[in-house]
């Protein structure tokens, strides 16, 4: 069959793949102005975002954030912001101040004049306490002057709040014991160049967040330490790095409130009880007051005296144990120091923290002399192996293992005080100056 024209021009319009569209020439020239106006004429695409990679890094600060105290034990992340007042110590007694007053005068009646000449400040002049804080400061006042304590726990207190005003004496007036403190979470995460920074020694900076971790943690907590009674107390705080028996007894008299401590390790205390029994029980014994308090300055005026005698709780790091001067205490070796710590005879101004400084009595004025004149009504004997001649050779400097009283003496003279012996022990310490 012959191929006419028009079937020739048809096959030859057909594409490749049987299409039968027809295709149109274009030149080039019209290609591109057509791209140019399609491209012109198409919206922009959106833009994807990125994916992120999980990289090991993000692993790693996931577990940075698991911190280990120096013990050992995993530091949970910080608690939820609470009642602040559940971490104080409330205001209150335990018990009735009224009749602790009134057992003690009828143990010795002297006591009633003791009473009307000077306050019991801890148990009279009431103050919520945080017992984290006043441990804190009782390490950093360790072996340390009074006034360089208030400055390097102010300093210590910048570190986590720098607004606070950089000298002391600027803040010293505004400063109260529910004034801002760092919590025990932040100290523990705070490495020791930085605490060091605050003129804290490596040894203290390291006592101080071990006793961080261990509130940080609850293995202490305000309501463990106010439930345990005084024996518990002390097996709970000697276990913390830098903290002793000494330490405790104070803690437990000025910030928990304790009614029935007996400090047996304290010679400023040994002392006091020497001049109060040995006066009861011989008339001819007479109690000189030294000349700067007959003067009327107080302890807290002598700014120049040494650290080592100035301090509360254990010194710092020491290789090996010293001889124990008359300024220190006896039997009270602190843990990781292996030191004995020194004693608050003479050293009113070093108590259990920064804040119950004004706590300590002040001293007697000449009037104590009648007070402390022998006993007329008394009938009760000294306990076994003391005899007024003893005690009067003690007083005089004749120690026993460098101790006035051994406490086996110190719980027999004290009986009678059971279970306020709190009370009578701040009144030893208005008697316990040496003589200059």
């Amino acid at each position: 069959m012959p191929v006419t024209r028009s079937a020739t021009r048809s096959v030859a319009s057909t594409p490749a793949g049987g299409s039968n569209k027809t295709t149109t020439a274009v030149s080039p020239s019209a290609v591109g102005k057509s791209s140019k106006r399609k491209a012109a004429e198409e919206p922009p695409a959106a833009k994807k975002t990125p994916r992120t990679k999980k990289t090991k890094s993000s692993e790693s600060d996931k577990s940075a954030m698991t911190l280990l105290t120096p013990d050992g034990f995993i530091l949970p992340p910080p608690p939820p912001l609470q009642n602040e007042s559940e971490d104080l110590v409330p205001a209150v007694l335990t018990f009735s101040f009224e009749e602790a007053k009134a057992h003690l005068i009828r143990a010795d009646h002297r006591f009633e004049d003791i009473f009307t000449k000077l306050k019991c400040k801890p148990f009279e002049f009431l103050e919520q306490v945080h017992p984290f804080r006043a441990l804190v400061e009782s390490i950093l006042a360790q072996q340390i002057s009074w006034l360089a304590a208030r400055s390097i726990t102010h300093r210590f207190t910048r570190l986590y709040d720098p607004s606070l005003p950089e000298k002391v004496a600027d803040y010293s007036a505004s400063r109260s014991p529910t004034s801002f403190f760092p919590t025990p979470y932040q100290v523990a995460n705070t490495d020791i160049i930085t605490l060091k920074s605050a003129g804290l020694s490596t040894r203290k900076a390291e006592y101080v967040q071990d006793l961080a971790a261990r509130f940080a943690d609850e293995r202490l907590s305000t309501k463990k330490l106010l439930a345990a009674d005084d024996e518990s107390l002390a097996e709970m705080l000697i276990e913390v790095r830098g903290i002793g028996r000494w330490t405790v007894d104070m803690f437990a008299i000025f910030s928990l409130r304790r009614p029935n401590i007996l400090p047996v390790g304290d010679l400023g205390m040994q002392r006091g009880m020497l001049r109060w029994f040995l006066s009861r029980h011989s008339s001819k014994h007479t109690f000189t007051l030294s000349p700067h308090k007959l003067s009327g300055s107080k302890p807290n005026d002598d700014k120049t005296k040494p650290a080592s005698t100035s301090a509360m709780g254990p010194p710092p790091a020491t290789p090996a144990p010293k001889t124990t001067p008359s300024s220190q205490l006896t039997g009270d070796v602190e843990l990781d120091n292996e030191v004995l710590p020194t004693s608050p005879e003479s050293q009113l101004k070093a108590p259990a923290s920064i804040e119950s400084i004004s706590a300590f009595p002040e001293p007697f004025t000449p009037s104590i002399e009648k007070t402390l004149e022998a006993d007329a009504m008394n009938t009760e004997p000294l306990p076994e192996g003391l005899s007024v001649a003893n005690l009067k050779s003690r007083l005089e400097g004749k120690k026993i293992k460098g101790a006035f009283l051994t406490p086996k003496e110190m719980e027999d003279l004290t009986a009678s005080w059971v279970p306020y012996r709190s009370l009578g022990v701040y009144y030893m310490w208005a008697l316990s100056e040496e003589k200059k």
